[in-house]
């Protein structure tokens, strides 16, 4: 299978909920249409600093995607990237598409003039850290996350 990666386009749009949709149910999130709608809305706002690359098949149906974003890094007095969001159909995984996805997001960075880009996942996200760990080196900070209500 010949995997493809590119910018998200309008027509993908179903398609992209699908997977998005997908996304949230494997970290058990809830999803509706106004996050959807929101977020599509985000990548398509030239204004706004947000990308979404898609993998897609020889017949160009979607099997992944990937959020990212520009982020500020003041110590280093550089914008860098960040990496929100990553999810391939379970079906898919195992044949190269992540590989594929990565390669996009270095392009872009390098386009971009990132130095780097930075990404969190879950403690138990074992398979993808098997993979991460392949493609990135580990970094030693820690997450926290602070209610604002």
């Amino acid at each position: 299978m010949k995997i493809v990666v590119g910018e998200l386009s309008l027509q993908d749009k179903s398609q992209w909920q699908a997977l998005y949709r997908g996304y949230a149910e494997f970290y058990q999130v809830p999803m509706n249409q106004e996050i959807l709608d929101t977020v599509w809305s985000w990548i398509f706002d030239k204004n706004n600093a947000f990308y979404a690359l898609v993998a897609k098949d020889d017949s160009g149906q979607c099997l992944g995607l990937m959020h990212y974003r520009a982020m500020p890094s003041p110590l280093r007095g550089k914008i860098v990237g960040f990496l929100d969001d990553l999810f391939i159909k379970p079906e898919c995984r195992g044949q190269g598409i992540v590989e594929a996805l990565y390669q996009g997001l270095n392009e872009s960075a390098v386009q971009k003039g990132w130095p780097f880009v930075r990404w969190i996942t879950a403690e138990n996200n074992y398979r993808g850290r098997g993979v991460y760990d392949k493609l990135s080196d580990k970094t030693h900070w820690v997450t926290y996350q602070k209610p604002t209500v």
